[in-house]
Formats: structure tokens, C-alpha cells, sequence
């Protein structure tokens, strides 16, 4: 199969899937208004604006009732990911869903942290969350707290990616990296995760807290590297340290010598 362009696959051909997917679960849809709504305007557009356009096209179509048209939404989603990978391959479909709840679902907290916490299980909800952490943080971080301790991988991944306070292709979140603290709780449990795919969340968490706040982050961090050390946490601090022991500081070497 030759390559196609992410955004690409956010065409016509798309928002016929996601009309025919509603329409297969009962949901009165206009189905032809809405492929016309979003063909039209596609072209010129790269991948996040098609997004938006499909979110905001959903968003005309459905109820205007914001949590009748969430659950016909959520109804579609099908069966969770159970892989650590195809987030983008199999279930790139839905991303407009996900930008439907981050665009309209703030006046909806409950309803939208039941969506999110489905949508991660397929694709994912690092984006989403973020202006629920900007507008309510702290009913948001006691929600990811306890998604740190969910049994789905997916789930405990979401709970550090969606704080990183400098996600690619994302908003930073300033009020965490003007004060780091908020998010150590999540980050302490699960500093021994053994999913390589939540570790790895865990740790690039870790290396965004380091660039703006080094010495917090090192006091913080320190606590990691007494007593019984696992091999995730080993490989969790290791790999958030990168960027430090290239620049060969002290602490870092030093830490990383602790784990020898």
C-alpha cells in the first residue's frame, strides 16, 4: 500500500465513515449536508484545521444538546485498542471526536472526562485535556491521578501526557512550567509502570519539567533513587535524563551512576 499523508486521510471519504457510523447506530444524521460541509473545504487545509473542520462540522450536525450528541459520539467509537501502537493507523478516525470534546465539552466536565477517558482507548486524549487543565486544574489533576492508577496502559499514559507542560504540536501549559509541583503525585505513581509505552510518557513528563525547572525537578527526582529501585523506574530516570547527560552535568551522571 503506498504512503498517504496523515492529514490526507481526513477527507470526503472520512466524513462519509463517520456519517455512515452514526447512522449504523440509529442517530438521525444528515449525511449528505454533512460530507458536502466538510468536502468543500478541505483542500487547502493541513491536518489540524481538518480536524476542527470535521469537530465543528459534527458539532453542526448533531443535537445541540451537548451531552445527546456526546453519547451518540462515544457510541461510535467500537472496541479499545489493545496494542501499544495503531492510535494513528487504525483509529486516526477519531481525532474529530476527540477535537469535538476539547472545542465544546467544557461546560460538560463530567461528561467530558467519560468521553475522553473512551477516546484514549482507541486513539488518544493528550490534546483534548488540555483546556480542561487550564480551565478547572485542579478538578482535572485529581481526575489523571486516578487515571495513573487505571489498569488500561492507555489510560496511566494519558495521565503523564496530557501534563507535559511542553507537548509537541501542542499549548504549553504555563502554569506548570512556572511550578512543576502540581504533577509529581501522578508522576510518582507511576514511577515503576511496566508498560515501555507509559514509561516512556513518564519520562519525556520528566525531561519538560527539567528544561524550566532543574533544580526542583533534580530535588524532586532525588526521591526516586533511594531504597529499592525497580528496572522501569532505572529506565524511566535514565531516559529522562537524556538531554542533562549530554550535557554531562553532575547530578545526572552521578544519579545515573547510583543505579549501577
Amino acid at each position: 500500500m503506498a504512503y498517504k499523508q496523515l492529514k490526507l486521510w481526513f477527507d470526503a471519504d472520512l466524513a462519509e465513515l463517520l456519517a455512515d457510523k452514526l447512522l449504523a447506530t440509529g442517530v438521525t444524521f444528515d449525511k449528505n449536508s454533512f460530507v458536502h460541509a466538510v468536502g468543500e473545504k478541505l483542500y487547502y487545509l493541513e491536518l489540524k484545521d481538518r480536524v476542527e473542520l470535521m469537530a465543528d462540522a459534527l458539532h453542526t450536525h448533531l443535537s445541540d444538546d451537548y451531552c445527546t450528541a456526546l453519547s451518540q459520539l462515544v457510541g461510535i467509537l467500537g472496541p479499545k485498542n489493545e496494542k501499544e501502537t495503531g492510535m494513528f493507523k487504525e483509529f486516526f478516525w477519531v481525532m474529530p471526536i476527540a477535537k469535538y470534546v476539547e472545542k465544546y465539552g467544557l461546560d460538560h466536565f463530567d461528561s467530558s472526562m467519560d468521553a475522553i477517558l473512551e477516546i484514549t482507548q482507541r486513539n488518544t486524549g493528550e490534546y483534548t485535556i488540555r483546556p480542561y487543565l487550564e480551565e478547572f486544574p485542579e478538578k482535572t489533576l485529581q481526575v489523571m491521578l486516578a487515571w495513573s492508577k487505571d489498569k488500561n496502559k492507555h489510560v496511566r499514559r494519558l495521565s503523564s501526557e496530557g501534563v507535559r507542560p511542553r507537548l509537541p504540536w501542542a499549548t504549553k501549559l504555563d502554569s506548570f512550567i512556572g511550578d512543576p509541583t502540581p504533577l509529581f503525585p501522578i508522576l510518582d505513581s507511576l514511577k515503576d509502570d511496566p508498560s515501555k509505552y507509559v514509561q516512556k510518557s513518564v519520562a519525556n513528563c520528566i525531561n519538560d519539567v527539567l528544561k524550566d525547572n532543574p533544580e526542583i525537578g533534580k530535588a524532586w527526582l532525588s526521591s526516586w533513587t533511594t531504597g529499592k529501585i525497580s528496572k522501569e523506574r532505572k529506565w524511566i530516570v535514565k531516559h529522562a535524563l537524556r538531554n542533562l547527560l549530554k550535557a554531562n552535568d553532575p547530578w545526572a551522571l552521578d544519579t545515573l551512576a547510583n543505579f549501577s
